[in-house]
């Protein structure tokens, strides 16, 4: 793993439970790209499919129709 995804596993799971290990193999469904962990926003981000999936309580919800658009508002 590299340091950015121990960084963003350790922050998922202070912040929400999430297992670290499961962030390591985690990876976007629609571009089958690497996620990062937006902490603020409590979401799992894949700037290849430009999609912000939620998590929660602690669980990721990795399917795109409950993703966010990027490019649109929040």
């Amino acid at each position: 793993m590299t340091e950015p995804q121990q960084q963003n596993a350790a922050a998922a799971e202070e912040d929400t439970g999430v297992d670290p290990r499961l962030l390591e193999v985690l990876i976007c469904p629609v571009s089958r790209g690497p996620l990062t962990y937006d902490r603020e926003a409590n979401e799992l981000i894949s700037r290849g499919a430009g999609l912000a999936f939620p998590i929660r309580n602690g669980v990721p919800v990795m399917l795109a129709d409950e993703a966010r658009d990027l490019g649109a508002p929040k």
